[in-house]
């Protein structure tokens, strides 16, 4: 299977519930790819798809719940959003618990679907943002030398210039050359931009 941009992979073992949602989706021109189950869907399922999936939680031998512990495997997991039946609610729960995006009883809106849908693409969307800017500071920081990586730490923390070259036993115009290269290296344009820097590649604890 080809890699497509936001293609929704709907997953159902009722032949008639997968033909009413292609034809929801693609009436709001999202790209859709239809799986009789989800044995067919990890067969054909690369790592790196894009988009988001629909899967029934009940289904002939890979149940919805097996189907998200794979998915939750995956180097990219992909958003799920499980349809459930009258009285599954704790299945539903279940489903959370698994990491599902998001649960429909049905009978379901039309709307309330394309809805999740589009909250689970743009989950994804931020995720993948995120992800390319963790991995473009870690490349920035890999870049910077041991004494770099000093100073950086002692600015992230708040340390004054002088309280740094204390620390590091060198002089306070030393760190501030050392700082310029930090501040060169990691493409910052303040302090501030930074520390943020430093929070996205998850070197400083959040409040």
């Amino acid at each position: 299977m080809s890699k497509l941009a936001d293609t929704v992979l709907v997953v159902d073992d009722d032949d008639g519930v997968r033909q009413s949602l292609a034809f929801l989706l693609k009436s709001a021109r999202l790209p859709v790819e239809t799986y009789a189950s989800a044995t067919e869907l990890i067969a054909k399922l690369p790592a790196d798809h894009a988009g988001c999936i629909i899967t029934d939680v009940r289904m002939p031998g890979i149940s919805g719940i097996d189907l998200l512990r794979h998915v939750r495997a995956l180097p990219q997991p992909l958003p799920v959003i499980v349809i459930t039946g009258h009285g599954d609610v704790p299945l539903a729960v279940e489903a959370m618990k698994y990491g599902a995006a998001d649960f429909l009883e049905k009978p379901f809106d039309d709307d309330a679907l394309l809805n999740a849908v589009r909250a689970a693409l743009d989950t994804r969307h931020i995720a993948e943002r995120q992800d390319s800017e963790r991995a473009d500071i870690l490349g920035k920081l890999a870049s910077l030398t041991a004494r770099e990586r000093q100073v950086l730490d002692g600015l992230v923390a708040g340390r004054a210039n002088k309280i740094i070259a204390f620390d590091l036993s060198i002089s306070p115009r030393t760190v501030e050359i050392y700082r310029a290269n930090v501040m060169t290296k990691m493409q910052a344009q303040s302090l501030s931009d930074l520390v943020r820097m430093a929070l996205s590649a998850g070197l400083l604890d959040r409040g």
